[in-house]
């Protein structure tokens, strides 16, 4: 999976947001971000997790950290998924797989006995100086905030 670890620089990275406004590493320097990467939109598993994230978020802007979901759903499909669950974090349309490639989670996968490439389910927190705190690659997604928090 990926090769990132804590102690890494984050990858630069720029991609349009579920309304189409242009987001990039740079617009977070200064603020920890935790940035998490999920295969598909409005799937079980993906609505967990975002849902997670959703229900906790107030403990997370506590800690002062941003959120930034990101998928290589369309921008249609990514905003349809904000509104319905009503997230109030960004989510990147990476069509291109730009920064899912950068930050190394495009990759094989079984499930159900196939194999397959897509987008593996790996968290990144990254400081204010934009390194890389911690990689979560064995996401929990019904408690994916204590996973961050610990």
């Amino acid at each position: 999976m990926t090769k990132l670890k804590a102690g890494d620089k984050a990858p630069n990275f720029s991609a349009k947001d579920e309304q189409g406004n242009k987001v990039s590493l740079s617009d977070y320097k200064g603020k920890k971000l935790v940035v998490f990467f999920y295969p598909k939109a409005n799937t079980p598993t993906c609505t967990t997790e975002a849902c997670n994230l959703r229900d906790h978020y107030k403990d997370l802007k506590d800690k002062g950290y941003e959120l930034l979901g990101v998928s290589a759903d369309s921008q249609k499909k990514q905003s349809n998924f904000k509104e319905k669950y009503d997230f109030p974090f960004p989510l990147l349309a990476d069509e291109e797989k730009e920064v899912i490639k950068a930050f190394d989670v495009w990759g094989e996968k079984k499930f159900m006995g196939r194999t397959f490439d897509g987008i593996h389910r790996v968290t990144f927190v990254i400081d204010e100086n934009g390194t890389i705190e911690k990689v979560i690659d064995n996401v929990k997604a019904k408690i994916h905030t204590e996973q961050i928090l610990e």
